[in-house]
């Protein structure tokens, strides 16, 4: 692949998207390469992902201007559900995607951002929606994950003014968990990923299914949704080793207890 890197750590695999000459934009090959490199991540070996752009600069700078600028009505659609099909698979994909924001995250950056499940970022980091001002909306889920991130009028208000924020903006609004210095910012990823994947990956990745089926439906069903794969847990080797050890070091603790003795 061209623009696409993909490293394996461990548990944690990285994607990297490198168009740095670009700032790292998305376009149709970017796009194709990012939902092959999701292809080729084996889940048998691979619990949490970390998603991140090359450089100190830019995570993702948007899509690429030069392409859309041509683009017809029904072209135009089209882009929009490419990146959407490829963004969504990412949302749902089974483990865990922490997103590495290093510096900007502006339209389809800050979007695919979005669709992963945790946002931290560096210091020089910038995210915003500034499709309006290019005469068109945001076409990447901008417009339905922003407004459930953050709340539909701070989502209107950063879509309608075009206005990008800095990190720590970004942070108080909730867009972001954390924010690290640029130079710590991978450490940080690749720490929170090797935490997450030194839990059962079962139950981890019934947490995601659950959570992002749940939100889409009122909490009777959500909760349904929740009792059958709280269910589905059990009987697997991760339940029975993760209870088994539990009341082992229970039992060890207990045997440890000198009884009060009067003297």
């Amino acid at each position: 692949m061209e623009f696409i890197t993909y490293e394996q750590d461990g548990f944690v695999g990285v994607i990297t998207i490198n168009r740095p000459k670009a700032l790292n934009a998305l376009n149709s090959q970017v796009l194709d390469e990012l939902n092959a490199a999701l292809d080729e991540v084996d889940l048998e070996t691979t619990r949490a992902l970390i998603l991140t752009g090359a450089g100190d600069k830019s995570f993702v700078a948007g899509a690429d201007i030069g392409e859309m600028s041509t683009l017809t009505k029904a072209e135009g659609e089209a882009f929009g559900k490419k990146g959407n099909d490829v963004f969504r698979r990412l949302e749902v994909f089974p483990i865990p995607v922490i997103a590495a924001v290093n510096g900007f995250a502006l339209g389809g950056g800050c979007e695919i951002s979005m669709s992963c499940d945790i946002r931290i970022c560096s210091e020089n980091a910038v995210f915003g929606q500034p499709e309006v001002g290019l005469g068109i909306t945001p076409g990447f889920g901008g417009t339905q994950r922003l407004a459930r991130l953050v709340g539909a009028g701070m989502a209107k208000q950063m879509i309608y003014t075009a206005r990008n924020i800095k990190a720590d903006e970004a942070y108080r609004i909730g867009l972001v968990n954390a924010v690290y210095p640029q130079e710590e910012l991978m450490a940080a990823a690749k720490k929170m990923a090797s935490g997450i994947a030194a839990q059962a990956p079962i139950a981890v990745r019934n947490c995601k299914k659950a959570i992002n089926d749940g939100l889409q439906v009122d909490m009777d069903k959500a909760i349904v949704i929740e009792e059958k794969l709280f269910g589905d847990c059990f009987e697997t080797e991760d339940q029975k080793a993760g209870m088994g050890n539990f009341l082992e070091k229970d039992k060890e603790k207990k045997l440890k207890v000198v009884p009060f003795q009067n003297k």
